[in-house]
């Protein structure tokens, strides 16, 4: 059984070895063909090797007993994420070339919508694998929300940081971590960051319908967090009262709900 243990073990860090050697490709290439500058190259290493290290620190402590091709569509748009990044970084040295920064965030945005679809379909949804994209998609907000900044204003950084407040929020006010009931409209919301964010940083618009983008986009997330933040606030009392009840180690899937983003986990899954 030890052998068998260590064998899985290997297998899933060869997983995020492969993903760390691509960030680093796709680096070279970029440094390659566009000339990344110190900034560039320290922020995409920086990147890569951050997610190399947390998810193979959470590969060790979950021990799935396989990557998943949900995780690997996943790790691919965080590879794509670690290539924005640091195209984001070296702009503030040079223009960046904005052609090649849409179609890696394209990209990734649209493989946004796979890497869920493929682990619905294969049976192999997790708790890893959805905090997994949860986090990639934050991050990539993130880094969006920071390039807008430097063309329409400082506030827009609010977008990207607004998730991280409230999970910062969470840890003293314990009823935020309450989980909401499903909404369309919060994953309407959710999806909209990524595309409004990268049309105002495609530089295609004039600076007052980026500067109308970036404020809906901002308009929008505000209305979405005050709308779930009201809620819990408001039956946080019932919450209290009715503790959740411990489920068995397996279970059905289950959907988790948190501003924002949500989290589809299935406990002990394959």
């Amino acid at each position: 059984m030890a052998l068998n243990n260590t064998y899985d073990a290997r297998l899933l860090q060869q997983e995020t070895a492969v993903g760390a050697g691509v960030q680093l490709l796709l680096l070279t290439v970029l440094g390659t063909a566009i000339g990344l500058g110190p900034a560039g190259w320290l922020t995409g290493l920086a990147f890569g090797l951050a997610t190399w290290a947390v998810l193979s620190r959470a590969l060790h402590r979950t021990r799935p007993r396989s990557f998943g091709a949900a995780n690997r569509v996943t790790l691919g748009r965080a590879t794509l994420v670690g290539g924005v990044t640091a195209l984001v970084a070296d702009s503030f040295q040079s223009p960046p070339p904005v052609t090649v920064l849409v179609a890696l965030t394209a990209v990734a945005l649209i493989l946004d919508a796979v890497d869920g679809k493929v682990a619905r379909r294969t049976g192999s949804s997790t708790a890893l694998g959805a905090r997994f994209d949860m986090e990639v998609d934050a991050f990539l907000i993130l880094v969006l929300s920071v390039y807008v900044a430097t063309t329409v204003g400082a506030w827009a950084l609010v977008i990207g940081g607004m998730r991280y407040a409230f999970v910062a929020a969470a840890k003293f006010l314990p009823w935020l971590n309450n989980a909401l009931p499903p909404s369309t409209a919060r994953k309407t919301v959710a999806a909209l960051q990524g595309v409004l964010l990268l049309l105002a940083g495609s530089g295609i618009l004039p600076y007052a319908l980026t500067f109308g983008v970036v404020a809906l986009a901002l308009a929008l997330l505000t209305w979405s967090f005050g709308r779930d933040i009201g809620w819990l606030w408001r039956t946080r009392a019932a919450a209290v009262r009715e503790p959740a009840v411990r489920e068995p180690a397996v279970r059905e899937p289950a959907v988790t709900e948190t501003p924002l983003l949500r989290e589809t986990a299935t406990v002990g899954a394959p």
